[in-house]
């Protein structure tokens, strides 16, 4: 099927990135790679986290997503004009929120510096959750976070909109159909919705 919508040209070219969302050069403490040996078999044992750029008619603003590797449902999200840490974390704190567990977790990010800073590991220390990141510059170890911006960045925000009002809006409508709506062949055909629910 992709063969033929290739030779049609109806499928969606992937958009160049431009923008580098990364800063892992800096003094702050990195930590080592746990999720690489994790076996998932609940949800809230693992969460994936990264942070994409979208752009608006008001220019440049930033997607802060975090995804529950094993039901693969963005579980938090935060659209905001910068990257702070500040900005950041409040992604997290929506998952730590909604969280039921009570079990130690993995949080697995690359080495950005938002990642490394006090604010964000105090948080996560404080629910019990361990930080995990990328090696090096190897975006694959964090592959599933760079695959749900991939999915939100070329199936759901195809148009530009005026404002980033506009656009936390239609990003909103996006993670609910992405959750929801949109099943997954890696989960059996479900939603992650659907997997994070029965397995919870």
């Amino acid at each position: 099927m992709f063969d033929l919508l290739r030779l049609n040209h109806l499928l969606i070219s992937p958009k160049r990135q431009y923008r580098k969302t990364t800063h892992s050069k800096h003094w702050m403490r990195k930590h080592p790679n746990l999720y690489q040996n994790v076996i998932l078999t609940r949800p809230e044992q693992a969460y994936v986290s990264d942070i994409t750029y979208v752009e608006s008619d008001q220019g440049v603003h930033y997607l802060s997503l975090v995804t529950d590797a094993y039901s693969r449902k963005i579980v938090g999200s935060h659209l905001s004009k910068d990257m702070k840490a500040e900005s950041v974390v409040k992604a997290l704190d929506q998952v730590l929120k909604e969280r039921k567990s009570t079990a130690e977790a993995i949080h697995h990010s690359d080495r950005g510096l938002q990642y490394c800073s006090e604010l964000y590991q105090k948080r996560l220390k404080r629910h019990c959750i361990k930080p995990s990141m990328t090696e090096g510059y190897d975006c694959y170890q964090n592959a599933l976070a760079e695959r749900i911006n991939g999915i939100l960045k070329q199936e759901f925000l195809i148009h530009r909109y005026k404002t980033i009002e506009d656009l936390r809006q239609v990003l909103n409508e996006s993670i609910y159909a992405y959750n929801y709506l949109r099943p997954h062949s890696s989960l059996g055909m479900k939603t992650p919705a659907e997997v994070h629910k029965k397995a919870s």
